[in-house]
């Protein structure tokens, strides 16, 4: 497989294993439920990178489709690469403007990609997909990187989509009228896509000019460019005119099946009994549902003019700090009829003006779904314009013209800041502790890769959960005093009850005793700070 070559690739391309786990704060005040809770509906501030590294203990390999939009790299969008990569040529990249001017913007583009993209498949389920919106500037350095990350046998298609209707009369060479969104499976093999439902559009289509009782239909020609003499024959229409296929063309169906389709007022003639013959269509025999096409319209999905303007719609009465280039909700809407079931979870880290939980939210309302999103957004506008998108059309937006956002779509979030960087390091010396919680979850992924069940914790019997190979604890308090006496004693090791069919993973800062206690107990000891293995799965 042909791989792309950047500067400063060897620097990122194992970053997102050195990410620090931070925690994620909750914020009450900002969200929108009385309970915060990161099993519910997710908007989280911060830089994407940590975020993404954050949600990875409880959200990994369990996101059924992500939809990013990143920026465009187009020379005028002001975004900086800020990822603290341990070397000097990328410390000197850090928070300057990527402008038109840059010479590397495209390497840096790819730099800033590359850790996002390889944390952003572990979280994915292995039947999920990854959509993502880009244009002609970095749509060609897009696909091999995709390619490498996700595998190119993972490729599903390159969708096209109309974002305007008039052409641009100022255009240098050709108006640009369409974007594209790339998209890949996490295991090709796996994913099934959805059919797409019919459109009024396409009802309508279907009428009922005779008044048949099997309902509506409409018509299908009865003639085939594939000849065949046996179907090359002469039609009588009801009204005594003579009808022959096309020059080079015949029927379609033997003449036996003619007079059958005819009894059965399945050919129609037209009103006056003397047009072609067509074959009846009727809506009741047509599959539910519409394969889905590489060619998305403005009329179908929308465009930017209806997503500025819903968005304008939406914060009529705000100050809206110059936001532009929304995208439309129904474009979201058509990648999770196609991607998604009804309690799938969709996850955008670039979150913007909050269009994806939008469209999570409008297409629960309609079809009774339980979808949840989890939106991270880094811009210091992600209370004031992601969120505060998210609040209005939960509860309502008065002056809108679809009922369901004007009565309010419903639903809930939470709110995070990301937080301190949870260093394990810190335990010895006591600076920044972090709580039993948050240190619970860390331990429990990085050792066994596996999800994080809160739930399931209890801290009074030191029991951080189970995963498929371990039943893991933790002798842990979030006091300095305190860790100096906390050591894993043979007391201690019988307090959290007899050997079962599954080993004791069991972390403390020290042990009192020797390996042949622990392996009589089936206990494998982790000691804290140090560095924390994943242990074979």
């Amino acid at each position: 497989m042909a791989q792309i070559q950047f500067k400063g690739k060897s620097f990122v391309q194992n970053h997102h294993l050195l990410v620090k786990y931070h925690e994620l704060i909750p914020k009450k005040d900002k969200s929108l439920k009385d309970k915060v809770s990161l099993h519910d509906n997710l908007i989280i501030h911060g830089d994407n990178l940590k975020a993404l590294k954050a949600l990875l203990p409880l959200y990994a390999g369990k996101i059924k489709c992500i939809y990013i939009d990143p920026p465009y790299n187009t020379g005028n969008e002001k975004w900086a690469y800020n990822d603290n990569v341990n070397s000097p040529m990328m410390q000197e990249w850090l928070g300057k403007v990527v402008d038109r001017e840059d010479l590397t913007r495209h390497d840096k583009w790819l730099c800033m990609m590359t850790p996002r993209l390889k944390l952003l498949r572990e979280l994915l389920r292995d039947d999920g997909v990854i959509f993502v919106s880009i244009d002609d500037n970095e749509q060609h350095h897009l696909r091999m990187l995709m390619d490498e990350i996700f595998g190119e046998e993972n490729f599903v298609t390159n969708i096209i989509w109309q974002k305007k209707y008039s052409p641009s009369n100022d255009a240098k060479y050709l108006s640009d009228m369409h974007d594209f969104v790339v998209l890949y499976a996490k295991n090709l093999s796996l994913w099934t896509r959805n059919l797409l439902p019919r459109t009024e559009l396409q009802d309508s289509r279907y009428k009922n000019p005779d008044n048949d009782p099997r309902g509506r239909w409409k018509v299908s020609g009865l003639d085939v460019k594939t000849y065949s003499a046996a179907y090359d024959y002469e039609i009588i229409t009801p009204s005594g005119r003579k009808v022959l296929p096309p020059k080079g063309k015949c029927w379609r169906v033997s003449k036996e099946r003619l007079d059958e389709l005819i009894k059965d007022n399945r050919i129609w003639f037209g009103k006056g009994g003397s047009n072609v013959p067509s074959i009846k269509r009727f809506l009741s025999e047509v599959q539910q549902g519409i394969v889905p096409v590489t060619l998305w319209l403005r009329e179908e999905v929308g465009d930017n003019q209806e997503a500025q303007q819903g968005f304008n719609n939406i914060f009529s009465d705000a100050v809206t700090f110059g936001f532009e280039t929304p995208k439309p909700v129904r474009l979201i809407k058509r990648m999770l009829q196609l991607s998604t079931n009804e309690d799938s979870i969709i996850l955008d880290s670039f979150a913007g003006s909050g269009t994806t939980a939008h469209a999570v939210l409008s297409l629960n309302k309609e079809d009774g779904g339980n979808r949840k999103f989890i939106l991270v957004e880094c811009e210091d506008y992600a209370d004031k314009i992601t969120a505060e998108r998210v609040r209005r059309v939960i509860k309502g937006v008065p002056n809108a013209k679809d009922e369901n956002l004007k009565k309010g779509l419903g639903g809930t979030f939470s709110y995070f800041e990301l937080g301190k960087v949870i260093e394990l390091e810190s335990i010895l010396s006591g600076d920044g502790l972090p709580t039993y919680e948050e240190l619970a979850r860390y331990i429990f992924y990085t050792a066994t890769g596996e999800e994080f069940d809160q739930k399931a914790m209890n801290e009074k019997k030191n029991f951080v959960g189970k995963s498929r190979n371990y039943k893991v604890y933790l002798f842990y308090k979030p006091d300095i005093e305190k860790l100096k006496n906390i050591a894993l004693t043979l007391e201690r090791a019988k307090s959290i009850g007899k050997p079962g069919e599954k080993r004791r993973l069991v972390f403390a800062p020290t042990k009192y005793l020797d390996q042949a206690h622990l392996d009589e107990l089936r206990i494998d000891f982790a000691q804290l700070p140090f560095e924390i293995y994943e242990l074979a799965r």
